[in-house]
């Protein structure tokens, strides 16, 4: 039997309804209980630059190019929970500038040379160079030395472009229910691992089918024999900016199947 709420009950939910809105930017943004600022954006259709999310995956709060202004203190938007009234600063040159810089760091930090990567115009650090006016690596290059595993039959690790974004560690593990890639070190000396005795794809569960296999938003995890099969050109970032809400999906159908 369905009941049907009161007259006062339907006022209470409007109400309640009324006051969960948070602002970024002046916009003034719904947000249902347990939302973070950065949930409550993209369901508006409000961009917030990141690199280390993705919506069904637990926030991680890794890239730090999700922090946003609320009230003059700064809070990665994919952790912080929306709270009622909250005024929010977005899209300001202070926050743009420092998100440039990272994104500039995490360039001169490992193998990201665009023109001769795989993952050129599918790639998301690309995209966001693009996005928010970057012109060079601003700093020298590191050229760390890191080992590319290329053991597995199918898919191919170069570490030397890991962004430490963990996309494929939560996606293994939360999505494949396998435990294939962790993160081992600290600061300089971070780095992807695989979960198995010899260390190697190889030897781990990872499948060519597994979310983990397709979610690095960078040219750290690549599939065998399936480069540049979707031509320089048509791919997903010569067609679409990365402030496009939604992309995410666009960009796994397009590494699963290059065709459609």
């Amino acid at each position: 039997m369905i009941r049907q709420l009161t007259l006062n009950e339907s006022d209470n939910m409007s109400a309640d309804t009324k006051q969960n809105t948070i602002t970024i930017d002046g916009q003034e943004i719904p947000f249902l209980a347990g939302q973070t600022i950065m949930d409550a954006a993209l369901a508006a259709g409000v961009y917030i630059p990141h690199l280390c999310h993705r919506q069904g995956l637990t926030p991680h709060g890794s890239c730090k190019l999700c922090v946003v202004d609320i009230a003059s203190k700064n809070a990665s938007a994919c952790t912080m929970p929306a709270v009622a009234g909250q005024q929010i600063s977005n899209n300001t040159p202070a926050l743009n500038e420092a998100r440039t810089t990272i994104t500039q760091m995490l360039f001169i930090e490992g193998n990201h040379i665009c023109p001769s990567c795989e993952k050129c115009g599918d790639c998301t650090l690309q995209a966001m160079a693009y996005h928010l006016g970057m012109l060079d690596g601003h700093f020298p290059q590191f050229f760390q030395r890191r080992e590319v595993d290329a053991s597995h039959p199918t898919v191919m690790l170069d570490r030397d472009r890991c962004i430490l974004c963990e996309l494929c560690v939560r996606a293994s593990r939360e999505v494949d229910g396998k435990n294939v890639f962790e993160i081992a070190g600290r600061g300089t000396n971070a780095r992807l691992i695989v979960n198995s005795a010899s260390g190697k794809l190889v030897d781990s569960e990872l499948e060519t089918s597994d979310l983990a296999a397709h979610i690095c938003p960078v040219g750290a995890i690549l599939i065998k024999e399936s480069g540049y099969k979707v031509p320089i050109g048509q791919r997903t970032f010569d067609l679409h900016k990365v402030s496009e809400i939604g992309l995410e999906k666009i960009v796994l159908t397009k590494v699963r199947q290059p065709d459609e």
